[in-house]
């Protein structure tokens, strides 16, 4: 069974960072595009990073430069680190596990950036 729990959400100040954490299980890593998805209030789900299980990165145009996704193929987990964070990155981030077969979510952790 596929199973993704996020953690490392919390409030920080606009400028500060944090970094997300997706622990793994279940998945056969070279198998899946990993991802980081959020969701603000009112708003829908949104792309925010990706990478493959070359390494390969894809970022939205909103957080390029100040996020960075990785993965530890080690210890099953995949990072998020968010640097130079503004209020309108507050949201529910979804960590994401998608193949041809399958698409997994895990069950989110909230960000909030204060002004």
């Amino acid at each position: 069974q596929v199973q993704l729990v996020e953690s490392g959400g919390g409030v920080v100040q606009a400028g500060g960072s944090l970094r997300l954490s997706c622990a793994h299980s279940g998945i056969i890593t070279s198998l899946y595009v990993m991802g980081w998805y959020r969701q603000a209030p009112g708003k829908q789900r949104e792309l925010v990073a990706t990478i493959t299980s070359g390494g390969i990165t894809n970022y939205a145009d909103s957080v390029k430069g100040r996020f960075t996704i990785s993965r530890d193929n080690a210890k099953y987990t995949i990072y998020l680190q968010m640097n130079s964070l503004k209020p309108e990155d507050t949201a529910v981030y979804y960590c994401n596990a998608d193949s041809t077969n399958l698409n997994v979510w895990g069950q989110g952790t909230l960000v909030t950036v204060s002004s």
